[in-house]
């Protein structure tokens, strides 16, 4: 299960431990606990400060890290934690065992302050690339605060407590027994929900900033590139994101970034956050924005956000990015994480043995039926179009599945369900008018992006899309803002295209400033 190379790194790792612990461990006789026990004896066997045994739990098969001197520093996983969360438990191993983890300390304080008990768990899929943070911010929640608890459990080896709980997307997050929240969530966002003074007193803080030199709107490859060219020319430099890493956080695999053969979206976003801080730009993550108020007489374009703080700076570079596309017909929003989903690599797996439909004929769309086709019973790809639109090389592999099903000239009108989860779908045949119904459990979304520009409407030029335009240097309609990225007219949605359109929007912006007034030069951070 560890391969050689495997154990010794892992090894390596868990001389770092501090504090010795026990694996205590649940078996049952099925294949699933034999597979954790070879799992757990493989770790043991690597420290000493390790010792494995076994007590009974109401989920197998299933173990706890806790600390040998104090079982209230403990997690629980119901599963086997390897693919996408072998991750978490190697962190699990490391912090139950008195490694100090790499948060801020402003936020470690905010967790063990908490009062109150808070009993978490949460429901993830091995191949599901929003999970793991999830899941290591609640652990990490629990080895800190001892009136935290957290179970992670794997929803495909549980799933009748899955079906019970209506549990149709991951991460999927209970506490106290009542669902928290479905989607991948951060550290930070956890522990605002939890404390309900944090937005006030971050609120508070914003409010009280300088004007900066240039100011990002949104945290993903253009406004991360942008933040670090700019900060590196000596400007005052601040990033404002209602989620830092963006559409980047919910992609599974990466291979087209030039310089990397390979990463997946979690990896690259939090490398990404690691050089924008390192560049010592002002980080204002979980803050959206609601309003552009164009420069006065003060020469500052004023951020208004949701939480009521105002941000001032002498230029802008809007790099809102984008999101999933909704289908607009009945049905979708009621049944959202009740069978309608957009991410089949995360929420595939709940669906195992069960009939899904793929809405969306372009890449995304044949290649999430192509991976849905090898854990569901069947698969119904439906395009508006009369041919389907994504590469041909796709096309070949999807028709050469024996459980796919392709209907072009389809438009959905509606998605069904029983008031509890999806049981259909409704389209219409373009071609003869008729309306047909297909009986199924999921339908899975995929047909394009929208970009993140309302609260821009009335004060920038958009087009009809709604893509903010742009010239060839990223200017805006308004002086002094730029814009780059996925929510602009560059006609390449790419996570390269966007780092590199957020570096010209950030060189702009900085000549702009140059030419209006003397800016000010601070020590630029080290890369």
């Amino acid at each position: 299960m560890l391969d050689d190379a495997l154990k010794a790194q892992l090894a390596g790792y868990l001389e770092r431990l501090v504090h010795p612990i026990e694996l205590v461990a649940a078996f049952d006789g099925g294949e699933p606990s034999r597979e954790l026990r070879v799992l757990l004896e493989a770790i043991a066997a690597l420290s000493p400060k390790i010792t494995l045994r076994e007590a009974a739990d109401a989920r197998t098969p299933s173990f706890a890290i806790q600390r040998a001197d104090d079982a209230s520093v403990a997690v629980r996983f119901a599963g086997i934690p390897l693919g996408h969360e072998f991750s978490s438990l190697v962190l699990a191993l490391l912090q139950v065992g008195g490694h100090p983890a790499k948060v801020e300390p402003a936020l470690i304080d905010a967790v063990k302050a908490l009062e109150g008990e808070f009993h978490f768990e949460s429901y993830y899929s091995l191949s599901c690339g929003n999970c793991p943070d999830v899941v290591q911010a609640l652990n990490l929640m629990a080895v800190l605060n001892p009136r935290i608890t957290h179970v992670a459990i794997d929803g495909a080896l549980f799933q009748a407590e899955v079906e019970a709980r209506e549990v149709m997307a991951v991460p999927a997050v209970f506490l106290n027994g009542q669902p928290f929240g479905s989607g991948r969530m951060d550290l930070a966002q956890i522990v605002a929900r939890l404390d309900t003074g944090a937005e006030a007193r971050a609120a508070e803080a914003i409010a009280a900033k300088e004007p900066f030199d240039v100011l990002i709107v949104g945290g993903g490859p253009a406004g991360a590139a942008a933040a670090i060219y700019a900060a590196r020319k000596g400007i005052r430099t601040g990033l404002v994101a209602e989620r830092f890493g963006g559409q980047v956080m919910d992609t599974l695999g990466i291979e087209n970034l030039v310089a990397v053969a390979e990463t997946e979206g979690p990896k690259l976003a939090a490398e990404l956050e690691r050089n924008v801080r390192a560049n010592g730009v002002d980080l204002m993550n979980l803050q959206r924005t609601e309003a552009l108020l164009p420069a006065g007489t003060d020469g500052l374009v004023e951020l208004k956000l949701a939480s009521g703080a105002s941000l001032k700076s002498k230029s802008v570079i809007l790099a809102t990015g984008a999101r999933w596309r909704t289908m607009n017909v009945p049905g979708e929003d009621t049944y959202r994480n009740k069978g309608v989903a957009f991410c089949p690599h995360c929420d595939g797996p709940l669906f195992k043995g069960k009939r899904v439909a793929v809405v969306g004929g372009g890449n995304s769309g044949v290649e999430a039926a192509i991976d849905l086709a090898g854990i569901v019973a069947h698969v119904t790809l439906l395009e508006f179009d009369g041919k389907l639109r994504a590469d041909a090389v796709l096309q070949r592999k999807l028709r050469s599945l024996p459980n796919v099903a392709v209907i072009t000239n389809a438009q959905t009108t509606e998605v069904t369900g029983d008031g509890q989860r999806v049981n259909g779908l409704v389209y219409t045949d373009r071609t003869s008018g008729a309306s047909k119904r297909i009986d199924l459990e999921g339908v899975f979304v995929q047909i394009g992006l929208l970009p993140n520009t309302e609260w821009l409407k009335g004060t920038i030029e958009l087009t009809p899309r709604g893509e903010i335009v742009i010239d060839d240097k990223g200017h805006t309609s308004l002086p002094g803002v730029f814009a780059a990225g996925d929510a602009t007219t560059e006609p390449y949605k790419q996570i390269v295209v966007a780092m590199g359109a957020g570096s010209t929007a950030a060189l702009s912006a900085f000549d702009h400033l140059i030419r209006q007034a003397p800016v000010p030069v601070v020590e630029a951070a080290a890369a």
